[in-house]
């Protein structure tokens, strides 16, 4: 059984005690949270719209953080203009605790 859900912007496609990492929920380590935005669930058949208006997936806060560093490098040529910036995403890792369709 899987479901797909949505939240910051992105999908993602859950089963049951998988762990991914999602957009900073603000939520601190060891809470739960539950996502209503499910898009589709899966179980013998595939299910949309109006059949999973009612489903929810429960998961636990297992920590925040933040990614890898991602350089940024501006660069114009003829000109001497370059500059370096640096970017760390924030994240939360979820564990998929229950799909409730």
């Amino acid at each position: 059984m899987y479901a797909i859900i949505a939240t910051g912007g992105k999908q993602y496609k859950v089963a049951e005690g998988d762990v991914i990492r999602v957009e900073k929920l603000g939520v601190e380590a060891g809470e739960t949270v539950t996502f209503d935005n499910v898009l589709a669930v899966s179980n013998e058949g595939l299910k949309v719209g109006a059949d999973v208006a009612n489903a929810s997936v429960t998961a636990s806060v297992v920590e925040n953080g933040k990614a890898k560093k991602v350089i940024v490098y501006k660069y114009k040529r003829k000109t001497g203009y370059h500059k370096k910036n640096g970017h760390r995403q924030q994240f939360t890792k979820v564990k998929i605790e229950k799909i409730n369709a």
